[in-house]
């Protein structure tokens, strides 16, 4: 068996291009795969990892060797993996990060509803390849991989926004405390149910307590609990997410993706944009258009 981290030189930013992939190793503890053709690669090593497999076209299928099982993955899938043996074949554009183990552990927090340490606890598991999350492509990770894999960008720029695409991914995770008391979770599940029915137009505190079968108080409470945030901003979180998404549909200008979901001044929702995402909506749709044109010519 082998190693992706421990097998380097004495660069840590290094470029390397095979045959129908390149790969690049950001710092210690970080590396990733870009592929826009056909791929078949055999991967055994015994690294502990997470991996966020960003199918951007065409779909990959991994097949574990060691437990038998094969997944087809499409859009953006979280995985963890602490030993490999893996087949991994498809046609298409593949982005394919990898995280130490060790990397994670120096941003442990302490508590298992945090991403970080979720994936950690995940990942020190003896499991040979686990997915755990499984999430659309959206504009923003379009917008960061496509600042990644500039073959210009230095070093500590690479490392930031490789940075940045995983807290957004890892952001998106769904994680609840066990510890939490049965029936506060089941109240605040039922609300986080109704609002992904419909944020859009979302019900009103008095309505969603009654479709909850509590009171108003216990609602808040309880959803706050849980979920480490309000009805009101879980509510904004998710409109913001369709935002993101709406942004791959270059046909759609700023004003229209604000009222699809839900907001009536584009002013305002560029200013929410930017506060959750740290880019504003109009450099989005431009890069994701030229990104569409430049397909297009080749």
């Amino acid at each position: 068996m082998d190693s992706l981290f421990f097998n380097i030189t004495e660069r840590r930013y290094r470029r390397e291009r095979y045959d129908f992939y390149d790969r690049v190793d950001i710092s210690n503890g970080i590396l990733f795969f870009e592929t826009k053709r056909k791929i078949a690669l055999q991967w055994r090593n015994f690294d502990r990892m997470v991996l966020l497999v960003s199918v951007l076209s065409g779909s990959l299928r991994v097949c574990d060797r060691l437990s038998g099982t094969d997944f087809v993955l499409s859009g953006n899938t979280l995985a963890v993996t602490a030993r490999q043996d893996l087949t991994l074949e498809g046609e298409g554009h593949f982005f394919i990060l990898c995280i130490a183990d060790f990397f994670l552990k120096r941003y442990l927090s302490g508590t298992l509803d945090d991403p970080v340490d979720y994936l950690y606890d995940r990942v020190c598991k003896d499991e040979s390849f686990a997915v755990l999350d499984r999430q659309p492509v959206d504009a923003l990770t379009l917008y960061l991989i496509d600042k990644i894999v500039r073959p210009d960008i230095g070093s500590l720029q690479c490392e930031h926004e490789v940075t940045a695409l995983m807290i957004h991914r890892f952001s998106l995770l769904d994680i609840v405390d066990p510890k939490l008391d049965p029936e506060e979770v089941r109240i605040a599940s039922r609300a986080k149910k109704a609002l992904l029915e419909n944020f859009v137009s979302p019900p009103t505190i008095p309505r969603l307590a009654h479709l909850c079968a509590t009171n108003e108080t216990k609602l808040k409470h309880c959803f706050k609990k849980v979920y480490k945030t309000t009805i009101h901003n879980y509510v904004r979180k998710l409109r913001l997410e369709e935002a993101n998404h709406l942004m791959l549909e270059s046909n759609l200008t700023i004003h229209e993706i604000a009222n699809r979901v839900g907001y009536r001044h584009q002013g305002y929702f560029s200013r929410l944009f930017f506060e959750n995402f740290g880019v504003h909506p109009k450099e989005l749709i431009q890069k994701n258009s030229f990104s569409a044109k430049r397909k297009f010519r080749s």
